[in-house]
């Protein structure tokens, strides 16, 4: 690979692959805002990186610093191998990876206008007025000004106007929101796990007992508001919410569970200076908690290589009692 570590700009495009760019990319002056970037393949960028449009045609291509295209951002369908973004990235216009085989890792937040995103990783949020998610795993919320589809994916929580969700799906956790009533196809499925047994999981190992998925019903676990602004406006919110209905959460240590360390390393990504693992039962290191592990883990749930018991029914009068001593 030729490593640049000076870039010369004139009034074309510029073309990369099978480069390491020391600089960062940026407009120099006004002409500078209409030059568009192509990255073929095998390219590593350190520095921020500004295109009036951005295409990425390959894999192995690597944003250490935050991206910005003026009008799209735009990853082929068709890449083999993977595409990351270290830190946020952003459009005016559009972002879309509607990858097909390969693997798009955003380690902090997305935000355009139009996000389209299929077999993406988001350690942040998506941010958006259109946004179509499929087979994602969005650690952040996901929020739209406008539409917001989901399919098949593992998401935080959302709110939008309007919702459509369709596959089967993974709630991080406990309460999402609309302003509609969500819009579901035959056979949807939209499951909580805030109180699943996620560390032990990752770890291989048995999930502990009064934890696991919980099954929402789509028409019925949601709760209805109108909330009144002091100039007399009204805003009506559809909240998506398991907690009504969950009494076991009393009797579960949620520190025990290790969710948060899976879901807080996922989202730091390259802010963490040291690489961390979890304890096994026997005293053994896990896998460590790399984002390429703990977005691997995740895509495994979606596809049902691993599968989170559902949570059980069954609460002892005994242990009900010990909760609220």
């Amino acid at each position: 690979m030729e490593t640049l570590r000076e870039i010369r700009f004139d009034d074309k495009d510029l073309f990369l692959k099978d480069n390491i760019v020391k600089t960062s990319i940026l407009p120099q002056g006004s002409k500078d805002l209409k030059r568009n970037i192509k990255i073929e393949a095998n390219t590593f960028l350190e520095g921020s990186v500004f295109g009036n449009t951005i295409e990425i045609d390959g894999g192995s291509v690597v944003f250490k610093s935050a991206v910005f295209a003026n009008k799209e951002l735009h990853i082929a369908t068709t890449i083999a191998g993977m595409v990351r973004f270290n830190k946020a990235v952003a459009s005016s216009e559009s972002i879309a990876a509607l990858v097909s085989s390969g693997r798009v890792i955003f380690g902090s937040d997305v935000n355009a206008p139009s996000v389209r995103l299929r077999n993406c990783y988001i350690g942040g949020s998506v941010f958006g007025s259109e946004v179509y998610l499929e087979n994602c795993v969005v650690l952040g919320g996901v929020f739209a000004t406008k539409n917001l589809t989901i399919t098949s994916c593992i998401f935080g929580t959302f709110n939008a106007p309007s919702v459509e969700l369709s596959g089967v799906n993974y709630m991080l956790y406990p309460a999402a929101f609309s302003v509609e009533p969500l819009s579901f196809l035959p056979q949807t499925e939209l499951y909580n796990i805030s109180m699943a047994h996620l560390g032990a999981l990752f770890k291989g190992e048995p999930e502990s007992k009064n934890t696991g998925k919980i099954k929402m019903d789509l028409e019925d676990d949601h709760q209805r508001t109108v909330l009144v602004d002091d100039d007399g406006s009204t805003t009506t919110v559809n909240s998506y919410s398991v907690s009504g209905r969950v009494l076991v959460a009393d009797l579960i240590d949620f520190e025990k569970l290790e969710n948060h360390f899976l879901i807080g390393a996922g989202a730091l990504n390259s802010q963490i200076l040291k690489v961390y693992s979890l304890t096994k039962a026997d005293g053994e290191k896990s896998e460590e908690l790399t984002v390429d592990n703990i977005s691997d883990f995740f895509f495994k749930i979606i596809s049902g290589v691993i599968q989170i018991q559902d949570i059980s029914g069954e609460i002892s009068f005994s242990d009900l009692k010990k909760a609220f001593e």
